[in-house]
């Protein structure tokens, strides 16, 4: 498989935020969007966003443990994943281990001067941006996609 080019977007989700993440067509470098507030509005925003970046793929953190065991919020990402996709039949929702992400996000605003109190707000956009840019760098590697494709009782598999 070749690279698929097309934006795709990074959802890092969390119990009260959403951090979104984008990427150029070409897939060179994942870049921040916004932090969407968690709750009842949180996916009409997310479908919104697909459209108005007519994303290809949206790629969703799934918070594993350090030994790679799913716990309940595994079970809520996932449950919000299938949501999403149900959402976007037309885009694919794959799920991706995001272990550290939100560290490694944390580290890259903090390298760039930011306080962790003054990173709250786009802490979230951070750890989708990191989430996001292990998918396509992934992708590009391997020649295919990553992760686990959520596939509905609709049979969502765009």
């Amino acid at each position: 498989m070749t690279w698929r080019r097309g934006r795709r977007l990074g959802v890092d989700v969390g119990d009260a935020r959403i951090g979104v993440a984008s990427c150029d067509p070409d897939g060179l470098i994942a870049t921040p969007i916004e932090t969407v507030p968690a709750g009842p509005a949180a996916i009409g925003r997310l479908v919104a966003l697909a459209d108005e970046y007519e994303a290809l793929e949206v790629v969703v953190g799934l918070p594993l443990g350090l030994s790679g065991r799913e716990g309940p919020a595994a079970v809520k990402v996932r449950a919000f994943a299938a949501a999403l996709a149900t959402a976007l039949p037309r885009v694919s929702v794959r799920l991706i281990d995001e272990r550290l992400s939100t560290v490694a996000g944390q580290a890259q605003l903090h390298a760039s001067g930011r306080t962790t109190k003054s990173s709250r707000s786009v802490i979230d956009q951070a750890a989708a941006v990191v989430i996001l840019q292990s998918a396509i760098d992934a992708e590009k590697m391997r020649g295919t996609a990553p992760g686990e494709l959520v596939v509905t009782t609709e049979g969502n598999d765009a």
